[in-house]
């Protein structure tokens, strides 16, 4: 299990150790090929089946970290409305999610073996009546007229050059190529929103908070802060990393 210990909230500064997309595309390689790797893993009290080539929250704490950004450990009385997990992994925070109340639950990635990997854990935990997976690069495989009351990514926040090259859907969960996903997401997500619902992004200080805000606002978003933790990471070093969740809303709203 990976070692993390959430700290106070307190801003840290960005290193270019913590953000240097070359050690973010090593912890993918070392995740991925480490001998220890399990099939099955236990996160908040129940065991999840993990698949080759699937980002692996043992390893990460950001997992950890969203389940108590969205309160879904332990949720107090019983959630309402609808769910989308863009990049969805395991599929470990929509299950929850279809666990704590939400009607209507989609887990999404653009990597297959992950769509499969959520399938499997919607199914060991009894949800597959109100969740499904599919596979989607963001929302382009969505029905256009579908709609969440929450719409939540927990997302690959390392910036990389905009001419790099993922060789592994497993590489493409750690870093995104000058943030071409974040921009389509910043502009997509609050389109796929109820009326009353929220886009939602989890970032963090191993990504270009500056180069995201920039981008929200050549978007035309407000990045809203709602919630950080700072959390020691010591999996693949000694780090410590701030993780952000911000709501994204037009900025006339």
């Amino acid at each position: 299990m990976s070692q993390a210990q959430l700290l106070p909230n307190v801003t840290t500064p960005d290193t270019s150790a913590v953000s240097s997309y070359e050690r973010s595309i090593g912890r993918s390689r070392i995740s991925r090929t480490r001998a220890d790797r399990p099939r099955v893993f236990t996160l908040c009290d129940r065991e999840w089946d993990l698949f080759p080539e699937v980002f692996a929250p043992v390893y990460s704490p950001s997992t950890r970290v969203a389940i108590e950004f969205l309160d879904l450990a332990r949720p107090h009385g019983p959630r309402r409305g609808s769910f989308l997990e863009v990049g969805c992994g395991t599929g470990v925070v929509a299950t929850l999610a279809a666990l704590a109340g939400h009607e209507r639950v989609v887990a999404s990635d653009v990597n297959l073996m992950a769509v499969a990997n959520a399938a499997v854990n919607a199914e060991r935990h009894g949800v597959t009546g109100r969740m499904r997976a599919v596979h989607s690069d963001l929302f382009a495989d969505l029905s256009p007229d579908e709609r969440f009351d929450v719409v939540f990514w927990s997302s690959n926040y390392v910036l990389a050059p905009e001419d790099f090259t993922v060789e592994t859907p497993h590489e493409q969960a750690y870093v995104d190529p000058g943030y071409r996903t974040h921009r389509r997401y910043l502009e997509q997500a609050p389109l796929r929103t109820t009326a009353t619902g929220s886009a939602l992004l989890h970032f963090s200080d191993r990504g270009d908070v500056a180069a995201l805000h920039r981008m929200a606002d050549e978007c035309e978003r407000e990045l809203r802060l709602l919630a950080a933790r700072r959390v020691r990471e010591t999996e693949y070093g000694d780090d410590i990393v701030e993780h952000l969740l911000y709501e994204i809303v037009p900025q006339s709203r």
